[in-house]
């Protein structure tokens, strides 16, 4: 019998970047007061799964989350920096409504149009995402040998990044990931599927 590697995938509390309307990877971003309760309903949500392990994007607000995952399951949380939200370069932290509707443009150009060459001022493009995003989960597939564990990482780089590893492309357009809303992924015999996506199918298939 293959192997099925189990990831519940989850988007970060609600951040303070988020609040303010910040772009960018924001690495030092905390969670607000609604992130952490958001948070440790998701950890309260996964009480019944069979964790392994935790693995978490760089960023401080991806790191809280992962917290109240470690404090509930008593789990080690390992960091991986595939799992960063997408770099904008220069426009890392800006605030304007320009720079919000360029990166949505270039979300949707990826996304939806499938165009990786595009990218945000001197930012990451769409195959500098999508090879490191690959690239941990195939990490996390190996460490886990099998097993079931949770990932938090962000909205843009896991949209992106298991869009293209699962092959769901538009399907999940307009469908944003919410904070802290945890949704399956699995890997048997190397291929990827995507189990559930909130507000596309928002309990897990099963089989």
């Amino acid at each position: 019998m293959r192997d099925v590697v189990r990831v519940w995938c989850l988007r970060h509390g609600e951040s303070e970047n988020v609040t303010t309307g910040t772009a960018g990877m924001l690495p030092l971003a905390p969670l607000t007061v609604e992130g952490h309760r958001q948070a440790a309903a998701a950890a309260e949500r996964l009480a019944g799964e069979p964790l392994t392990a935790v693995w978490c994007s760089e960023a401080l607000r991806a790191r809280q989350t992962a917290a109240h995952l470690r404090d509930r399951f008593d789990l080690p949380v390992h960091t991986l920096p595939g799992l960063n939200e997408v770099g904008i370069g220069s426009k890392e932290g800006a605030t304007d409504a320009a720079t919000r509707r360029r990166t949505a443009e270039v979300l949707h150009s990826w996304v939806v149009d499938g165009n990786l060459d595009d990218r945000v001022a001197d930012g990451e493009n769409g195959h500098q995402v999508r090879e490191r995003v690959t690239d941990a989960f195939a990490q996390i597939a190996l460490a886990a040998s099998g097993g079931t564990v949770a990932v938090v990482g962000h909205v843009a780089s896991l949209t992106v990044g298991l869009g293209l590893l699962c092959g769901l492309g538009r399907h999940v357009w307009g469908a944003p990931l919410p904070h802290a809303t945890p949704f399956l992924v699995a890997q048997e015999a190397g291929i990827w599927r995507c189990v559930s996506w909130p507000g596309v199918v928002d309990e897990p298939m099963v089989g």
